[in-house]
């Protein structure tokens, strides 16, 4: 699934090479975290978020062929490093 994704969101934006997918596993629910380039977030949320809920709606189908749920989510890249800094400056 992540391979599913990963392809989606690489063949909407500029820069390929910084889309980042994290994976979070926990039974039958999948969850994806989409980091990509600054420049590029416009591409892959699209107008009015069409790009973002389609890349949504094809994991989602293909999760219900795999018999599990799935959650995809675009993260800011710069604010997921800064707040990773942050917890740890504070550990």
């Amino acid at each position: 699934m992540k391979e599913f994704i990963e392809f989606l969101v690489k063949n909407v934006v500029k820069n390929p090479d910084s889309v980042a997918i994290t994976e979070l596993i926990e039974g039958t629910n999948l969850r994806y975290s989409i980091a990509v380039d600054q420049a590029d977030m416009g591409f892959v949320i699209g107008k009015e978020g069409r790009t973002i809920n389609s890349i949504r709606s094809l994991a989602k189908a293909k999760a219900v062929k795999e018999g599990v749920w799935v959650d995809v989510e675009l993260v800011d890249k710069d604010r997921s490093m800064m707040n990773t800094e942050s917890v740890a400056q504070n550990a």
